[in-house]
Parts: C-alpha cells; sequence; structure tokens
C-alpha cells in the first residue's frame, strides 16, 4: 500500500530494494587496494538522500554561521558507527514505525554501507559503538523519556551480556548487510553504551589506543545517540565530522528529530557532510 509519504517522498518498499541494489552493483567487496576500493563506492549509482528530503533540509541560503571543514588525516582518523541494528533500521525493528520515514527518506541503510565499503577500502580504522540492554537494566529505578519507551518495546534486548541465545538475527543483532564489514576481524565492537552517550562504554579509550583524534561519525539515531556521541567526543577532545545523510530521527507528535539533531550538528560539529562527500575524501586521503 502507498502511503501519503511514500507520494511526497517518493519511496517504496520498491524504491527502497531498488536503492539497495545500487549500492551494491559493481561492488564486489572490500579487498584490494584503497583507491580501487574507494572508486567503486564513488563510481556506483547508489543514492543519498532523496531529492524532497535534500530539499526539505536544505541547509540556509543566507547562513548566519562560519563554515568550519574537518581534514581528514588517515593516520588519525576513524570511523565511528553508532548502532547499525535491526531495531533501528529494518522494518521489523522495534523502533521503525517512528524511525522509519526518516531512514528511508535519507537513505541511511545503504548510505552507512556506503561508508563501511570507503572506510574498509581505505583501510581507515572502524569503531562501532552499539546498544545493549540486559535483564538487571530492565530493574533501574527511574528512565528519561525514550529510556522508558525502550525499555517497554525491548529494544536492543539480549539474555545477558555473555549469552547470544536468541541473539542472531534479533533486533540487537546488526543489519545482516553490514555483518561482513563488522564481524571481518579488524573492525573495533565496543562495550555497549547504555543510554545515549559513550560516557559509559570504551569508545573513546579504544580510539586513544589507536592514536585517533579525528572521527567520521555516523549510525542511529540522530538527536539521541550520535548527537550525544558527538557531544562527548568533542569535549574529550576529538574533530568530528557528521554525516548528514548516515543517520536519522523519530518523527512524532513532540517533533522531528531529525531536523533538531541537523541544526545542533550544524552548530557544534567541525563539519556536516553528505555521505556522497564522505566518500570521496575517504578515497581521497586513502
Amino acid at each position: 500500500m502507498t502511503t501519503k509519504h511514500d507520494q511526497i517522498f517518493g519511496t517504496t518498499q520498491e524504491t527502497i530494494g531498488q536503492t539497495r541494489r545500487r549500492v551494491l552493483t559493481g561492488v564486489a567487496g572490500v579487498a584490494g587496494a584503497a583507491a580501487a576500493g574507494a572508486t567503486a563506492v564513488v563510481g556506483s549509482d547508489a543514492l543519498a538522500a532523496t531529492d524532497e528530503a535534500r530539499a526539505a533540509y536544505a541547509d540556509p541560503a543566507n547562513p548566519g554561521l562560519p563554515k568550519i571543514d574537518m581534514q581528514i588525516d588517515p593516520a588519525r582518523t576513524a570511523l565511528v558507527v553508532v548502532d547499525p541494528q535491526i531495531d533501528f533500521l529494518a522494518p521489523k525493528g522495534v523502533a521503525w514505525d517512528v524511525v522509519g520515514e526518516s531512514v528511508t527518506e535519507q537513505g541511511v541503510v545503504d548510505n552507512l554501507e556506503r561508508l563501511f565499503i570507503a572506510a574498509k577500502g581505505a583501510d581507515m580504522p572502524v569503531v562501532v559503538s552499539p546498544h545493549y540492554y540486559y535483564p538487571q537494566d530492565h530493574k533501574w529505578q527511574f528512565e528519561g523519556t525514550l529510556e522508558r519507551v525502550m525499555h517497554g518495546i525491548n529494544m536492543f534486548d539480549r539474555k545477558d551480556p555473555l549469552n547470544l541465545d536468541g541473539f542472531e538475527g534479533s533486533g540487537a543483532d546488526w543489519m545482516p548487510q553490514y555483518k561482513k564489514y563488522i564481524e571481518d576481524g579488524k573492525t573495533i565492537v565496543c562495550s555497549p553504551h547504555k543510554v545515549y552517550g559513550p560516557e559509559q562504554n570504551d569508545l573513546v579509550l579504544q580510539l586513544r589506543k589507536i592514536g585517533m583524534d579525528k572521527v567520521i561519525l555516523a549510525g542511529m539515531s540522530a538527536n539521541l545517540c550520535v548527537e550525544s556521541h558527538m557531544r562527548e567526543l568533542l569535549e574529550t577532545g576529538f574533530e568530528v565530522a557528521v554525516i548528514r545523510d548516515a543517520t536519522a530521527g523519530a518523527k512524532v507528535p513532540e517533533g522531528d528529530g531529525y531536523l533538531a539533531a541537523l541544526i545542533n550538528f550544524r552548530m557544534i560539529a567541525n563539519a556536516v557532510w553528505w555521505t556522497d562527500d564522505a566518500v570521496q575524501r575517504i578515497a581521497q586521503g586513502a
């Protein structure tokens, strides 16, 4: 069934599938020379955000703030991906009803894969900061608004820190198309963050231990975990470039989470890039 949103943004299950196929066209793997791998990504006809979404969230024609940018130094730059998990990014995920519209119009699922491919092709460190909840986390005596929502819908639930029974294909698992990048023996998977930011996991430690002080940041969701990661990384001395169409946010009566985040990205981050731009910069820096 075509919804009003589909009519406005031109998104249907068929077009989503077509975009998925386009991003993989000509990309047979991530091995090989960095330049060749990155060129394959740049040269594909994968789509980023829809034209309608680009227009709806366009930068101001007459900005009032200075334009700041970040330069990629291959020896100091890592790709950090937050929550690339089924519960956020797949129609069967428990959060899809509120984030699916934004995920689809921004092309997030494919754009994240393009970033994985580009980073792997350039031998850039990739670090994943996941979100998991264990049974003890459901015994907290107080919660914020969206903590309560996430706990109530069993988002990111696992049996315990060491038990993987039922994990495969669950909402807490990686999106299937990302597994070949995340599980390649090179990607750093951090301990889980528990609310929104990385203050309670080892992301900063892992980045410092491999000599990184510049971060290309993407993942879910825009005004929650991604923005919280951006703020903590900046506060601890990192440069951060946020990929604007490799994240998305909830749309609820209280507001548009993606728009809220985009405003803060513009005001706070060292750079705000499109996926196309990021992929080209990664290739050039390889």
